[in-house]
């Protein structure tokens, strides 16, 4: 079972109604969840914040107003003097700090009154920390600019929503996705418009429809249940393009998660986008499960590797064989910008055939199983050959520059793509150290050999990681490390 952790979001707002500016904030980039992104303020409900229901409307106001006090100096209307008491409150940071702001908004009642809700959205199932979010409005005060206390957050500033898009489309920011989704609904409805649609537009997110999570232009996420590996629950599937569309692992067995992707696809295509052909990173099951049936609905091509489309024997005539460098054209990128492309690359390691893709305008890369963002990635003899997963893994990260984003086949996306692949690199050394520690001149079998190496994978995820032992062994025995012996008896050699 996932952890859920309730959480509050602010819109905050001035000017005109039918264009208002809206305060945005970064948050920094050593965080976690959203590091590097622009967001709207806010944080997880504290205990001090509620009676007992965390997830009620009046905890949201008060933990809504308490991090804006907290995180960005604001003073509500009608609470100016109090607010007073916040320089002294945050120079003495300690346990009570959430109390006594409390305290001071609870002496201002018309002040949370004002606080309005307006949506609520969780977390899609990629991640391994869900997030119950309640966004809350928040008309700024006469006069008020915030003030970055920094730490959790590096910048803050108020922006027209049509400003903000922009900058996103020109790839110089990376938005939050919820909040890109609620900028545009605000820039097409005007702000009372939105504030009364969006219950209702986040009701049929709740309920099922697919989110729209778009961390970089042009690249939409859809996760979705597939039978994979635990601890993920989904994969994603990804469409790429505006006007040429082309959608990634098509994964789901499951007719009702395959309907949530053709729904998104038909949407888009209603928009006015053409699907013009499937992309496939690996013929591994939780990445294909819904390849025949998308290419039969839309009549499209089914591109992959070579080696991929052999193991796939897929009962559709249409396909292509993808080679390291075939450019795909995609048309205008979405700053309008001609020439866009999103080139295949072959990168084997985790299976003979496997592809990532990496667009040309922002350069991010679609990464199939080469990392994930919620476990480390299998590597199963014989497809499976780790020195050349590694090998892999350097030339992707050689190719990315600092700052741009990794798009996983499971879990979320990752701000800065080359940090992620050299915490692969570095994790799989530490792993092959262990390994050769644990080596010795006397034999050792490989059940003997996992539980140590592996001291800290979970009991039942252990025959998966004996897989990944032997991939050790092999590439050790590659380099005349270790010798097999006999069958699953393995032991140190000295270097010639």
């Amino acid at each position: 079972m996932k952890r859920t952790r309730i959480a509050t979001a602010v819109l905050v707002t001035r000017g005109p109604e039918d264009d208002p500016e809206v305060l945005v904030v970064r948050r920094s980039p050593k965080l976690r969840f959203f590091g590097g992104y622009w967001a709207f303020p806010g944080g997880v409900v504290d205990p001090c914040d509620h009676d007992g229901d965390e997830d009620h409307d009046d905890a949201h106001r008060r933990c809504a107003l308490r991090e804006l006090v907290e995180e960005v100096g604001f003073a509500p209307a009608g609470a100016e003097a109090a607010m007073a008491e916040r320089a002294g409150l945050l120079d003495r940071a300690d346990d009570q700090a959430g109390d006594r702001v409390r305290a001071i908004l609870d002496r201002s009642p018309g002040v949370l009154l004002a606080a309005r809700p307006f949506a609520r959205l969780t977390t899609p199932p990629f991640a391994p920390v869900l997030y119950r979010t309640r966004f809350l409005h928040v008309e700024a005060p006469d006069g008020f600019e915030p003030v970055i206390l920094e730490g959790e957050l590096v910048d803050g500033a108020f922006e027209r929503p049509a400003d903000l898009l922009a900058s996103w489309r020109r790839g110089e920011r990376l938005v939050a996705p919820p909040v890109l989704y609620m900028l545009e609904q605000l820039l097409e409805l005007g702000l009372e418009g939105f504030l009364e649609a969006m219950e209702g537009r986040s009701r049929e997110l709740e309920s099922g429809r697919l989110h729209p999570i778009r961390n970089v232009p042009g690249i939409l996420m859809a996760p979705l249940a597939t039978r994979t590996l635990p601890p993920a629950t989904t994969t994603n599937a990804y469409l790429v393009g505006e006007r040429r569309l082309y959608v990634v692992d098509p994964a789901p067995t499951d007719p009702a998660e395959q309907q949530r992707l053709f729904d998104l696809i038909d949407e888009r295509c209603a928009a006015g986008a053409e699907l013009v052909g499937i992309l496939v990173t690996h013929h591994h099951p939780d990445h294909v499960g819904a390849v025949e049936a998308t290419a039969r609905r839309y009549d499209v091509p089914v591109l992959a590797h070579e080696q991929t489309l052999s193991r796939l024997a897929l009962a559709v005539d249409n396909t292509r064989a993808l080679g390291d460098g075939v450019e795909l054209p995609l048309g205008e990128a979405p700053d309008g910008e001609p020439g866009w492309v999103l080139t295949a690359l072959h990168t084997p390691g985790h299976a003979r055939g496997h592809l990532v893709f990496r667009e040309s305008r922002y350069g991010a890369v679609l990464g199939g199983d080469l990392v994930s963002t919620v476990s480390t990635i299998v590597i199963d003899p014989p497809d499976g050959h780790l020195a050349t997963y590694l090998t892999s893994l350097e030339r992707v990260r050689d190719l990315m520059g600092s700052g741009e984003v990794m798009h996983p086949a499971h879990g979320p996306v990752v701000s800065d793509g080359p940090a992620l692949l050299d915490r692969y690199l570095e994790h799989r050394a530490r792993r092959e150290a262990s390994l050769v520690r644990a080596l010795s001149p006397e034999p050792a079998s490989e059940a003997s050999l996992v539980r140590r190496v592996y001291a800290d994978v979970a009991e039942e995820l252990l025959p998966v990681a004996a897989r990944s032992l032997r991939a050790g062994l092999d590439k050790l025995s590659e380099e005349e490390s270790a010798k097999e012996v006999a069958t699953g008896l393995w032991r140190s050699l000295e270097k010639r």
